[in-house]
Formats: structure tokens, C-alpha cells, sequence
């Protein structure tokens, strides 16, 4: 960026971070009447938060975080954006938080609907691609109309009933503002139809739609038509996991939340996720999140305002992590 648009960007965060403050008292994941849109309000001095995310766009308007995506380290300042353009594991760390100086950002889910048809609108107008292949999450400086979008969409919650026709307007600015931007290759391809990324995709959106599923790689490779192989290894260099590995993660998140939000206990869970054996997934459980499920689920649900495990599912969805 040049200096004239980092003093842009810098008077468009400002307003940014004031507008976050107004609509964050205290602590919390608010995700709001935009649809996909979450604010993050955390004050606990270098707190941890993990979750399986879905793609995303995130920007840190206040304090900084390590993140740990996929296998992917990565240090994030104010004013950078992330973006996570599959669906990985993510554990987040949030350094040097405050009541006085809370650590704020902002996040919304990215449509794969909308990037495929804007890529197709585009067409040939694409600024070029250095690199085929390579992980699907990246961090960069978030320019100012960039920025200028956000606060536009964030302030439209002053003004409900203009949400259900201005926020997709808004979304879908922000989400051309990223195919030309920074995050744009990697957007570009993972989502370019008929390329082995976008295959990878399609693989990924498969395991999600049935975690309980036993993972055959053949099935899985021939309904993607890639061969065994070449799955294996695009899938690893893109996510940093081989698709056991992911499977396994997958399917332990979402016992997790089965136990956190809809008070599954441990065996039920196990079996909603193809687990055959308790032993086992307490094991592996153990293995992931560091204690055994019945101690995490209370440690977790503890957590929780007042305690409400009901209200649960949009906090553990959201999970705060960007």
C-alpha cells in the first residue's frame, strides 16, 4: 500500500474500532442480524480458543493473535485480514488482552456460490497467480476500501430494516474486493472449476456432509475423479493433513459439539461420529483436546454465560477464533 491509503486505512480503522466498542460491552462471539457476520470482544490476558471453522474473511481491529490453522502458524497484527478459504481446524491465541484494551476483530463467512459467479463474471480480468498450488489460508495488510466495506456492513446494524437488501450488496463487494486483492489467489484457486484445488474443495465438502461416514479414499478420490494419489497430496499441501487425518479431526469437533451444545454424553457422541469403540474415542479425544470429554465439556460449558449450554451453538459454531 502507499502511504496515502495507509492513512486511509488507518482513519477507517479508527472509526472501525469505536464502532466495535459501542456494540461490545464486554466479552463475546455476538454474531449479528448480517448473516455470516460475527463481532469478537475478548479481555482474558493471553486466552485460547479453538474450533473447526468454516471459510472465512477476518479482520484484527484491535490487539493481536497467533493462529494456528490447518498446520499453518500465523501472526496477526491490527489491520491485517485472514483468510481461510477451506474448512479447517483452528486454534487462536490472544495475546496481551485487557479489560482496559480488549482484543477486537470481525469475521464473515465466505459464499462459495457468490466467489464462483463473480470469477465467472470476471473472467480473464484476474490479476495473475504465482502460485498453482499451496495452503488454503493466508495473511495480508487490509486495504482501505476493503476496510471501508466492512464498516459500511457493520454499520448497517444501526439500520435493520436495510440489512435484508444492502447487506448481500455490501458482501458482495467485499468478496470481489478480496478476488482482486491480496487473499485472491488463493480464492481463485481453490474455487476455479476443473482445477485439482477445486477438487479438493468438492472432497472436503463431501466429509463435512457426513462425518459418521467410514472414510474409503477410493470412494472418496473417484467421486472427486482424482486418483488416490494425487487426492493424498493435493489435500495435504492444502490443508497441511492427509485425509485421514482431517476425518479424524472432523469427526471429534463435531462430538464435541454434540456434547456442548445438544448434551450428548461421551458414548452417544462417539457413536453419532462412527466411533465403534468408547475407549477409543476417549483416547483420541484426549489426544486433541488435551483432557478427557466428560472434563472438557465442563471446563467448556463453565465458560459459557451464566452457564447456558443451550445458547451454546452459535458460540462453539462461531468460536471466536476467526
Amino acid at each position: 500500500m502507499t502511504e496515502q491509503e495507509r492513512e486511509k486505512a488507518a482513519v477507517v480503522m479508527a472509526e472501525l474500532k469505536q464502532v466495535l466498542l459501542r456494540r461490545l460491552r464486554g466479552p463475546a462471539a455476538l454474531q449479528t442480524a448480517v448473516h455470516g457476520l460475527t463481532l469478537v470482544r475478548r479481555e482474558a490476558a493471553n486466552s485460547s480458543e479453538r474450533c473447526f471453522e468454516k471459510p472465512l474473511a477476518s479482520i484484527l481491529v484491535q490487539g493481536r493473535k497467533r493462529s494456528i490453522i490447518g498446520t499453518r502458524t500465523l501472526d496477526i497484527a491490527e489491520g491485517q485480514c485472514l483468510v481461510s478459504g477451506v474448512d479447517l481446524p483452528s486454534t487462536s491465541y490472544m495475546v496481551g488482552s485487557t479489560p482496559q484494551q480488549p482484543f477486537l476483530a470481525l469475521f464473515f463467512y465466505l459464499n462459495r456460490q457468490m466467489i464462483a459467479d463473480l470469477l465467472l463474471e470476471m473472467g480473464q480480468d484476474l490479476p495473475p497467480d504465482s502460485q498453482e498450488h499451496g495452503p488454503g489460508v493466508a495473511v495480508a495488510d487490509a486495504g482501505p476500501d476493503f476496510l471501508e466495506g466492512i464498516l459500511r456492513l457493520v454499520k448497517l446494524l444501526d439500520t435493520p430494516e436495510q440489512i435484508p437488501i444492502r447487506s448481500g450488496l455490501i458482501l458482495r463487494e467485499l468478496h470481489y474486493l478480496l478476488l482482486i486483492g491480496p487473499h485472491g489467489g488463493i480464492l481463485r484457486r481453490l474455487h476455479t472449476q476443473g482445477t485439482q484445488n477445486h477438487s479438493i474443495v468438492q472432497a472436503i465438502a463431501l466429509l463435512r456432509q457426513n462425518p459418521a461416514a467410514s472414510l474409503r479414499l477410493e470412494d472418496l478420490a473417484r467421486q472427486v475423479h482424482m486418483s488416490i494419489s494425487s487426492l493424498h497430496r493435493h489435500f495435504k499441501k492444502i490443508t497441511g493433513f492427509s485425509p485421514l487425518q482431517y476425518h479424524k479431526q472432523l469427526r471429534l469437533y463435531e462430538a464435541q459439539r454434540l456434547m456442548l451444545t445438544e448434551n450428548e454424553n461421551a458414548a452417544h457422541a462417539a457413536a453419532a461420529v462412527g466411533y465403534e469403540s468408547v475407549t477409543q474415542f476417549n483416547r483420541e479425544y484426549k489426544r486433541l483436546f488435551g483432557e478427557p470429554p466428560h472434563r472438557d465439556i465442563c471446563r467448556r460449558a463453565a465458560r459459557l454465560p451464566g452457564s447456558d449450554r443451550a445458547g451454546a451453538h452459535n458460540s462453539h459454531a462461531a468460536g471466536g477464533s476467526l
